[in-house]
């Protein structure tokens, strides 16, 4: 806990503390979430590749690491910035310590760092691009230097086709249902699945599928490069669109897989990328957002209702609500800053939400968005 770690952003920025993985350095978008839980989920969270993830909590790691809570295979954040590693972690589910699993994934980590004072400098000056360098490789009287001239050669996220890089590279069947305390995930053969959902692979996250699953979906995951008319092929009662990292427009290889599955009227479910995606697929425009949405705790407007929704969020795109076209119609709006947070197409039986519903990390107000898609599922399959 004594190898030394430096922190640099693209402005110049520079912050020292102590490193909590492994030895190495790393580069990539710095952003805070403002979480009080769930670090693990959101480090294994696919779309925080190429990114940094500040966690505004001041003690991250209380309750160690355990192998149900990862919501894909590795870390997928850039690197970790956090105030303070507790010495103990207390859980009766802890397995590892997190500075112990951020080693064993190859982890770059920066612990004793002021994260208020960057938080404020994120906050008013936006996301940045930004580096660590960790151990062996943060000594040496020119490491700031060195620090700061790595965080300005990233490139940014923005034109970035990063779903391609943690996309399955083929074909899967998923088999797990949600966790229950004492019994752990179901099994997908102890549920009845009448409805067979294609799930493209963007990023998703675990918790994404089982909740599809638990609700009697049936899931083919696909690559996120997969035509329309291999999709079409399988015969799916539905097709999900799933969350995932990078700048969405890029993408063209599934914003034209979209526009078929909507002219064939198949009911269609974004969360996220996914969200975003639809929107391009339906004519609307993206937008890269000055700070992003990162936390648990991001109230949301549910238009038609007046309801508000405490919600889980992450992502630094955003569908420009004002270049909807006639036939995509807004239904959910961030009352943190008035963006557009979820989309329905009045042609066919298409939506989307920008959040991350599936409450990992995050509250559940959303799930009814999941019961939605189902019920589309079963009205079409009982006409």
């Amino acid at each position: 806990m004594n190898n030394p770690a430096i922190l640099a952003l693209a402005d110049g920025s520079v912050f020292r503390g102590i490193s909590i993985g492994a030895d190495g350095q790393t580069s990539g978008e710095v952003v805070f979430n403002t979480a009080m839980t769930g670090y693990q989920e959101i480090l294994t969270d696919p779309s925080y590749l190429r990114q940094i993830v500040t966690l505004t909590y001041p003690h991250i790691g209380n309750t160690g690491i355990n192998a149900e809570d990862v919501e894909s295979a590795q870390v997928c954040a850039a690197g970790l910035v956090i105030r303070d590693l507790p010495r103990l972690a207390s859980s009766f589910r802890s397995q590892q310590a997190l500075d112990e699993y951020l080693r064993a994934q190859g982890k770059v980590g920066i612990a004793d760092i002021d994260t208020r004072r960057l938080t404020r400098l994120l906050r008013d000056k936006g996301a940045q691009n930004g580096a660590i360098l960790a151990g062996s490789a943060a000594q040496g009287d020119d490491a700031a230097e060195r620090a700061i001239a790595l965080a300005r050669e990233f490139p940014g996220l923005k034109g970035m086709d990063l779903a391609r890089e943690v996309s399955t590279k083929e074909r899967l069947e998923w088999h797990q249902g949600q966790w229950t305390l004492g019994k752990g995930y179901s099994k997908s053969e102890e549920l009845e699945l009448p409805y067979h959902v294609v799930a493209y692979d963007f990023g998703t996250k675990y918790n994404i599928l089982r909740m599809l699953t638990e609700r009697g979906c049936r899931l083919t995951i696909v690559p996120a490069e997969t035509s329309a008319e291999e999709v079409l092929a399988l015969n799916p009662d539905g097709v999900f669109l799933a969350n995932g990292p990078g700048d969405p427009e890029p993408c063209d290889y599934a914003i034209n897989a979209i526009k078929v599955f909507c002219e064939r009227k198949l009911p269609v479910f974004g969360i996220c990328l996914g969200h975003q995606l639809l929107s391009l697929a339906s004519g609307a425009q993206t937008v890269k957002m000055v700070n992003g949405h990162h936390g648990a705790n991001h109230p949301v407007l549910d238009i038609d209702s007046g309801k508000v929704l405490i919600t889980s969020q992450n992502h630094g795109f955003a569908t420009d609500e004002n270049t909807l076209p006639d036939n995509l119609r807004a239904t959910h709006r961030s009352l943190f800053d008035g963006t557009l947070q979820g989309v329905e197409r009045t042609d066919c039986p298409a939506f989307s939400f920008q959040g991350h519903p599936e409450a990992s990390p995050g509250p559940q107000d959303m799930a009814p968005l999941f019961d939605r898609f189902v019920a589309i599922l079963a009205e079409r399959a009982n006409a």
